[in-house]
């Protein structure tokens, strides 16, 4: 009785391994061909894998090593469509500031509105006029050559990426000159825009992008361009109205025309606001106000399942990562526990198009309007220090 039922699974587990051969084979072909929108097999070794039985995970295993790109669909579609979209509007939970033994001041733990570090800088009147800090404290760069340390006080490193001390470099990103000549020719100088244009706040105006991200972008516009003395253009295109979905994709061809007809510009801000659990917040008190903290986000067009993502290829991005690190620098420095770590996630997300190339999640969506306008003003100046080489 017991040979029989051995018989039986054997037979069986013939018949998946028969089957998966055939499946395999027909999805080959028809990749060959026209493409597929999903592939076949898919459902079914998931269903044999899910057995808890050896053949099934030896089954999950061969079809991982003949279709390397299971999970991403359409072959077509990934490399025309980049699969980023989902990965800077998702929940980032990564707060804290800084571990526990980091030479930064630390946080409390979870952010929430009561912090109990406030990013006091200056004796200006409490909600009134804001006054650009002095420095508050002097980062010692030595320390932050070892990369253990440079890691733990100034980034988040997203779980589906990697990165090493060959791109992570304090040296390397120093060197890099993001200064910029703010009277030099005409025309724009920066350039804002929105990927996600219908980013809100928790009190704004449905369906009015003036009081959402949008808004917010043009008040950094008008700081920048009134107190700071840049030109700035600010591109108020949406490519979220209906969905989100390959939001950057059809950002793309815009913003490359915008910088085609202005080769002036010199520094890219592409300005989101982050979505977090809603019992966090991100806000401090600064000069008295309410003020949005706020996340330099970077690239990497790496994954741990794929390796270097050759169709994001980004030839600016150890310039990316070096403008990045310098702003988070005089964050550091000027307004200590304003800024989150940098966090550092796998596609690319347009940061290809400039050196000079910042994606901002400035505060999130249970900050008011007015905490993010406040946040805008420090932004500015952190931004003017850098590219001023001060």
């Amino acid at each position: 009785m017991g040979r029989g039922v051995a018989a039986v699974k054997m037979s069986q587990r013939n018949m998946h391994r028969t089957a998966l051969l055939l499946m395999v084979g027909s999805g080959i072909l028809l990749t060959a061909g026209n493409g597929t929108d999903a592939y076949p097999i898919v459902g079914y070794f998931q269903a044999v894998a899910a057995s808890e039985d050896s053949t099934g995970i030896l089954l999950e295993q061969s079809v991982q090593g003949l279709v390397p790109l299971l999970g991403y669909g359409d072959i077509r579609e990934t490399r025309t469509q980049p699969p980023e979209d989902e990965s800077t509007w998702h929940t980032l939970t990564t707060e804290e500031l800084l571990g526990a033994d980091g030479i930064l001041p630390q946080s409390s733990g979870k952010e929430t509105q009561e912090v109990a570090e406030p990013a006091e800088s200056t004796s200006a009147t409490a909600g009134g006029e804001f006054v650009p800090a002095g420095r508050q404290m002097q980062i010692d760069l030595a320390q932050l050559k070892d990369y253990e340390s440079l890691v733990g006080n100034f980034y988040a490193i997203d779980a589906n990426t990697m990165i090493g001390s060959d791109q992570l470099s304090v040296d390397k990103f120093m060197e890099i000159d993001m200064t910029m000549a703010k009277q030099e020719g005409e025309g724009p100088q920066i350039l804002i825009y929105h990927t996600h244009s219908q980013e809100a706040f928790a009190d704004s105006v449905p369906g009015d992008v003036n009081t959402g991200i949008v808004g917010v972008g043009e008040y950094l516009t008008q700081v920048l361009t009134e107190q700071y003395g840049y030109r700035v253009l600010h591109h108020t295109g949406q490519y979220d109205v209906e969905t989100r979905d390959n939001a950057y994709s059809r950002a793309l061809p815009e913003v490359e025309q915008l910088l085609a007809k202005n080769p002036s510009i010199q520094v890219v801000i592409d300005l989101h606001r982050d979505e977090v659990a809603q019992d966090t917040r991100l806000v401090t008190e600064l000069q008295g106000r309410p003020t949005a903290k706020f996340m330099f986000f970077n690239g990497l067009s790496r994954t741990r399942k794929t390796g270097d993502i050759d169709y994001l290829r980004n030839e600016n991005q150890e310039a990316n990562l070096a403008f990045s690190f310098q702003m988070q620098l005089k964050a550091a420095e000027y307004y200590p526990g304003l800024t989150r770590r940098i966090y550092l996630k796998g596609y690319r997300y347009n940061m290809h198009l400039c050196p000079r190339t910042l994606l901002v999640e400035l505060g999130a969506q249970n900050n008011t309007y007015e905490e993010a306008i406040n946040a805008c003003d420090p932004l500015a100046h952190i931004l003017d220090m850098v590219l001023g080489g001060e």
